[in-house]
């Protein structure tokens, strides 16, 4: 089966490194076109280098932007709309996980992760969402993780964020199929980034990366730790025709590690 995206455009946030970089590689490599969201203006030009060596025929458009805020939101999608001409597919992948005991997280830090990994979707769902109806096609894929499911114990504010923002997928899907505008989450397990680089750095227990991952794998039934272009693989199928017919869904891309379907 090929999968293609024929011309399609995609904005997709967390452009610039681990799964957001992997699917909007993927995603030009499948003939569509990109806009990479990130803070850092450096990251998103090595990133954009990296995917059009993959993809030469690609249009990829950096925006370098803070979508913590209403108007860096508003700005990531006039800039994304007038680089690319219009926005078919957005992928809200943005975010990393915040968690602790949950009487020791503060306000500031609730505020923080709702407005990176819930009001960001919102705001950016309501840029795009109109011109998707209007042409009668569209996409939205909410990158979220397993948490959101099953939240364990110290898993806020992170779990309740993502928690809202399969609530929110669920919600457009049932407004906008109508419109032939699909929105569903896919769920996050343990998969290689550079999330998992820094912690394996951050515990300083002196083991190798690979001796690391090994240790993480063996928490999941199937024995390992997931890659990117396994998670990239199954977005470019929600993001494509071939996926036509799904939408209003939670798919967990966890190797089986979430306590629930």
């Amino acid at each position: 089966m090929h999968i293609t995206l024929d011309g399609r455009t995609a904005m997709i946030t967390g452009g610039s490194k681990g799964l957001g970089l992997a699917m909007a590689k993927m995603f030009a490599e499948s003939g569509g076109h990109v806009a990479l969201v990130a803070r850092g203006a450096e990251a998103l030009e090595a990133a954009a280098a990296e995917i059009r060596a993959a993809a030469p025929g690609a249009k990829v458009v950096t925006v370098p932007a803070d979508i913590r805020t209403e108007q860096g939101c508003a700005d990531a999608a006039a800039a994304a709309i007038a680089g690319l001409g219009q926005v078919d597919i957005l992928v809200n992948n943005a975010g990393t996980s915040q968690r602790g005991p949950f009487l020791e997280i503060s306000e500031a830090l609730w505020k923080d992760d709702l407005d990176l990994k819930l009001m960001a979707a919102i705001r950016l769902c309501r840029a795009v969402l109109p011109g998707m109806a209007e042409r009668k096609w569209g996409r939205i894929i909410n990158v979220l993780n397993i948490g959101a499911k099953a939240p364990a114990a110290t898993s806020t504010p992170t779990s309740v964020s993502r928690a809202a923002g399969m609530a929110l997928t669920k919600a457009l899907a049932n407004e906008y199929a109508p419109h032939n505008v699909l929105v569903n989450a896919m769920l996050v397990g343990i998969i290689e980034s550079d999330q998992w680089v820094r912690r394996h750095a951050s515990e300083q227990r002196n083991i190798t990366w690979e001796e690391w991952k090994a240790e993480q794998g063996k928490t999941v039934p199937l024995g390992r730790m997931g890659y990117a272009h396994e998670f990239a693989a199954q977005a470019l199928l929600l993001a494509s025709e071939m996926g036509g017919y799904i939408t209003g869904t939670a798919i967990n891309v966890d190797g089986g590690r979430s306590p629930v379907v």
